[in-house]
Order: structure tokens, then C-alpha cells, then sequence
């Protein structure tokens, strides 16, 4: 969800190339040594971000202050939570009209009116929403694990092959080379300070950087596997699809001239448009939609499951008292994501939507704080014998390169963009 919705129409706000080759090399430089540090601390701690810490904190002997990392984490996750649903509900309801044959035939003009038009129903959204955060909460009481990994093992790999047909069909819109361009031409002219904080932002967004999420998987990782060669996997695999994204959206937005920076509704207003003009796409595109809905339902599971583990590890609830609890504030919170886009469109703060200051506040402020804490608590103060146990490797060069780039150029980079993005603003 990260990349096929969110990459593609902030790739677009911000200019294209310059701004896809700041957060390639944000992925780089800070997701991966980081992702390799909050997996390595869940997997340590094996229990909830906040215990986990807490655990390490005490066998270190460490500042009890650097607990409130693992709080940092789990508010991340839960806030993301509340819209993530939101747009989920739309995933949701676009497989639905999609398989209605809703989309036939249909024109850019005519693509763009349905989704204003979907946006401006908050009862409508706010079913969606519910309807997701409730089968979200079920799934998460029931701890169904088992199930929903299987069923990813084979939808998640058809939803690439999807991906590639969409790439196909960009290809054959004649604009193909101009959403290459798009892309990668790097015209350093339209980056600005808060651009980059936003590469930035996504890197660790589409992580799940600082959101509890990687420590929850971290700690059901088992432990012959190597942190650092499955972090690597999950940081190229998951770029990939983000640069596949772009190169199946942006010639299509270009074709049929549509505006690449249209925002949070980018991919609903050209998807529509390339599976009702192509053929099968009535099929594909519910496939597609399909597909994706499962892909949500996976990393929403992950993000909520922090507060739930946390509600019942430390106050005693079973999993379904836990999820409703979790889950209700979570839905709560998410109407006003709901209201963003119809009743309280024009009710701003700082110039921002409800929606847009609280996912600026998350993936721009909280995650990259957040990643600076837990990067310079797993390089410098869990012991080096801790982590090289964890890696199961000796200390070679390769340590201490991970080393010196979690816990010192991460941080560096994190805090010089902060203060360049204030200085802009």
C-alpha cells in the first residue's frame, strides 16, 4: 500500500526524478541499517516494542528514558493505523465497483467525477472504514496467522504479475518514456527542503520504520535466520515495487492528462481508467484491487498488533477485549481522516487537513525520531556481543560498517534534514 498508493502521487507532488533518487538513496542509507536495527531489538526482546526495550534497557543497565522509544513506536503504528483503514475502505470499495463493471469503458474526465464524487460522502467512507477496521480486529482477535500467511504466500506474488501487466499497458499508451522520464530525469530544481523530508518520510513509511511493526515481526522471527540478509531482501523487494509502481501509474497519467500531482487519489483516478479501457480489465482490475486489499490487511495487522500485545501483556486483557478496545480508538481517530476529505475539507491547521497533519506528523516527524532512537540504541547500547549473537555472525567489517551507519550517519542525516526542512519553512 505504501508504494502502489502513496509513492506514486507523492513521487508527483514533489517533482519526479530528483525526488525519487533522494528517497532511493534515503532507503539506502537509512532504511536498511535501520531495519536491521528494530528487527534485531524485537527479535531480542521478544515481546511488544515497549517491553521489548524495556527488557534490553534492564539487561543493559541502560537509562530507563530510552523505554519511551518503544511508546514512540507504538503511537506511530496506531495513528497510521486510523488512516491507513480509511484508505483501505477505498481499496475496498474499488474492488467491489470494479467487479460491477462500474468502470467499463470509462474516461479520465469520467474516472476523476466518480472518486470526487466517492470522496465527498463521508457516510460512504465511513462504512468502508468501519467495514475494514472491523475484519482488521477480527482477523487480530482470533490471532488467524497461520491462515492469512498462507494466503499471501500466493496472493501476493500474483499481485506482482498484475503489476507487470499494468506495466505493459503503460507501455502501449505511447507515454511510456515519458513517465520514464518522469521519474529519473533529475532536475534538482524542484526539490525543496520539505521534499526531501519527505523522501525521507516514505522510506520509512513504506519500512514500517519506528511503527512497531518489524519489532512485531522481529520477535516471531526464528533464530537461524540472518537479520541482515532478510532486511536486505525485504529493502530491495519492497523499492522495486515502489519504482514499479511509478512506471505503471505515470504513463498513464500522461496519457490521458491527468496531473501526476493530484494527490492521495492518484492511483484511483488512473487505475479506473487503464482497466476499463484495456482488455479483461473488468477481471484484472478486480483481481488487482483484490489483490491489494489483502496486501492492506497484512500491514494493518502489523501495525495495530503492538497496541494489542501491549494491552494484553501489560494489563491483562484477553486478545478480544484488546482489539476492541484498540481497534475502537483506532476507528475513532480514523473519522476525522474520513471528515478530511467532505466536511472538514476546508477546516486546516498549519495550512493542513486532518488527515494531511496527521500523516505529516507520523511518517515526517515521529518514525524518523523515532528510527534515530532505536538506531542509536541497538548500535551503541545493547553490547556488541548482544547484536553480533543476534546476527549470528563475528565481528568483521561488515559489523561495524551496519554499525557506524545506524548509529551515527543515520542520525546525522536524519537530524540535518530536520533542521534544513525548519529553515525552509
Amino acid at each position: 500500500m505504501g508504494n502502489i498508493w502513496k509513492f506514486p502521487y507523492i513521487a508527483g507532488e514533489n517533482g519526479g526524478g530528483a525526488f525519487v533518487f533522494v528517497f532511493l538513496i534515503c532507503v539506502l542509507v537509512l532504511g536498511l541499517p535501520l531495519i536491521i536495527a528494530e528487527v534485531t531489538i524485537g527479535r531480542y526482546g521478544r515481546q511488544n516494542p515497549i517491553n521489548s526495550i524495556r527488557k534490553l534497557v534492564k539487561e543493559e543497565k541502560s537509562h530507563p528514558l530510552w523505554s519511551g522509544t518503544g511508546w514512540i513506536c507504538l503511537f506511530s503504528g496506531f495513528f497510521i493505523f486510523s488512516f491507513y483503514s480509511v484508505i483501505s475502505g477505498w481499496v475496498f470499495s474499488y474492488g467491489f465497483q470494479m467487479g460491477l463493471g462500474t468502470f467499463q469503458n470509462i474516461t479520465p474526465e469520467g474516472s476523476t467525477k466518480l472518486f470526487n464524487q466517492f470522496l465527498s460522502e463521508p457516510q460512504t467512507l465511513l462504512f468502508w472504514h468501519t467495514l475494514f477496521t472491523f475484519l482488521t480486529m477480527v482477523v487480530v482477535a482470533k490471532g488467524v496467522q497461520t491462515g492469512i500467511e498462507k494466503a499471501v504466500k500466493i496472493l501476493m506474488p500474483l499481485l506482482l504479475i498484475l503489476m507487470l501487466i499494468l506495466v505493459g499497458y503503460a507501455f502501449s499508451t505511447g507515454k511510456f518514456m515519458e513517465g520514464v522520464r518522469f521519474m529519473f530525469d533529475l532536475d534538482f530544481s524542484k526539490l525543496t527542503g520539505e521534499s526531501i523530508l519527505v523522501a525521507m518520510g516514505q522510506a520509512f513509511f513504506t519500512l514500517s520504520l519506528a511503527s512497531g511493526a518489524m519489532m512485531i515481526y522481529g520477535s516471531y522471527l526464528p533464530k537461524d535466520t540472518s537479520i541482515p540478509r532478510a532486511c536486505f531482501i525485504i529493502a530491495t523487494a519492497d523499492t522495486f515495487i515502489a519504482i514499479l509502481a511509478g512506471l505503471a501509474i505515470f504513463p498513464i497519467v500522461f496519457a490521458h492528462g491527468l496531473e501526476p500531482a493530484s494527490g492521495p487519489g492518484l492511483i484511483f483516478n488512473t487505475l479506473p481508467v487503464a482497466f476499463g479501457n484495456m482488455v479483461g480489465g473488468r477481471v484484472f482490475g478486480t483481481l488487482f484491487f483484490i489483490f491489494l486489499l489483502f496486501a492492506a490487511f497484512t500491514s494493518a495487522i502489523s501495525m495495530i498488533e503492538a497496541t494489542i500485545v501491549w494491552l494484553v501483556e501489560n494489563h491483562a486483557m484477553t486478545r478480544n477485549k484488546a482489539s476492541v478496545l484498540g481497534g475502537g480508538s483506532c476507528w475513532f481517530l480514523g473519522v476525522g481522516t474520513v471528515l478530511s476529505f467532505n466536511l472538514w475539507s476546508d477546516q486546516t491547521l498549519f495550512g493542513k487537513t486532518f488527515f494531511e497533519n496527521l500523516d505529516y506528523l507520523v511518517t515526517n516527524i515521529m518514525m524518523p525520531l523515532g528510527g534515530i532512537l532505536i538506531a542509536i540504541f541497538a548500535s551503541w547500547v545493547i553490547s556488541k556481543k548482544s547484536i553480533l549473537n543476534e546476527f549470528g555472525i563475528q565481528e568483521s567489517n561488515g559489523f561495524w560498517l551496519w554499525r557506524l551507519s545506524a548509529g551515527l550517519l543515520a542520525p546525522i542525516l536524519v537530524l540535518l534534514v530536520f533542521f534544513h526542512s525548519i529553515e525552509i519553512l
